[in-house]
């Protein structure tokens, strides 16, 4: 009886582990994950904004815009649990608000690392820019960049925010990717 017992505790230990990650690589579970990941980096971006007064410059707005678009649609994917053809849909937007923000991010990580000489004049705010210039102005001027965003006010292990926001782009993306890729018909 013993003997029984053993191998059912055996076999109990070897079979947990396979439904934890069976249960955490779920495409509702990575939804999910992506979402509140994203919340935590806009919650994060705002904390640093109005409790350590960090004012963003217009490239860290762009940045935060690509974190809103993923979490949303992430969060429309995990309370909708698409089918396959659905989670490939919002896997796609999902990737597409990742490619954007990483994209973002690499021109202002360039932006930072400039030499100071090469560093563009600062320019009005993104407010007054979206307010007083057409649209496509407004947007390719702060593409370009000011020398607001050239500093870097914030750095972890010697990365700037701009660093560990390209790093949750690729990472976030590549999940979005798996999940569209890895899933089969249902």
């Amino acid at each position: 009886m013993q003997v029984g017992c053993l191998i059912n505790r055996r076999m109990i230990r070897t079979r947990m582990p396979n439904k934890i990650t069976q249960a955490m690589s779920t495409p509702r579970t990575i939804f999910a994950f992506i979402t509140l990941s994203s919340a935590s980096l806009l919650g994060f971006a705002l904390y640093n904004q109005y409790v350590d007064f960090l004012d963003p410059c217009p490239l860290c707005i762009f940045q935060r815009l690509a974190f809103l678009w993923m979490g949303l649609f992430a969060l429309l994917a995990f309370v909708h649990n698409p089918a396959w053809v659905g989670r490939r849909i919002y896997a796609g937007l999902i990737v597409a608000g990742a490619i954007f923000g990483a994209a973002v991010a690499g021109r202002h990580i360039w932006l930072q690392n400039l030499p100071p000489s090469e560093v563009p004049e600062c320019g009005p705010g993104l407010n007054y820019m979206l307010e007083n210039f057409p649209l496509t102005e407004a947007l390719s001027s702060v593409l370009k960049g000011s020398g607001s965003c050239a500093e870097v006010k914030w750095s972890f292990i010697g990365m700037s925010m701009p660093a560990w926001t390209l790093i949750w782009y690729t990472g976030l993306g590549l999940l979005a990717i798996w999940i569209a890729y890895r899933t089969t018909r249902q």
